[in-house]
């Protein structure tokens, strides 16, 4: 699978993942599927900005780096826009760019320009 597809599919998962930690804070339970379906996007954008960045730059630790840092910048921005709960959006979004960051890295297909310079 291709960097920018992983990074895509992936974030999409873990991005619904990540809305459903919403239902460990009480007061937002009842927001569960709203959270849910704007953490399912915010993941998809992440995951394709990464994936496009990792077929760009094929190095582990600049990918880890910019998902981080692009998941802590989305779920920020989410935060700062709720002006709530800061903590609780910013973790699971920085992780879910950090996992992605790794696996578009670790596991994506290079692209075919990079595959077939090194045949």
């Amino acid at each position: 699978m291709s960097k920018p597809v992983l990074g895509l599919v992936l974030g999409g998962v873990l991005g619904v993942f990540d809305g459903l930690t919403a239902w460990f804070t009480p007061a937002v339970r009842d927001q569960l599927a709203g959270i849910v379906a704007g953490s399912t996007i915010k993941g998809l954008i992440a995951g394709i900005a990464i994936g496009f960045f990792a077929k760009k730059f094929n190095s582990l630790l600049l990918g880890i780096v910019f998902g981080l840092a692009v998941g802590f910048l989305l779920a920020f921005l989410v935060a700062f826009l709720q002006k709530d709960h800061y903590f609780e959006i910013i973790l699971p979004g920085s992780i879910l760019g950090l996992v992605v960051g790794f696996a578009t890295q670790k596991y994506g297909r290079p692209s075919t320009q990079t595959a077939n310079a090194s045949r």
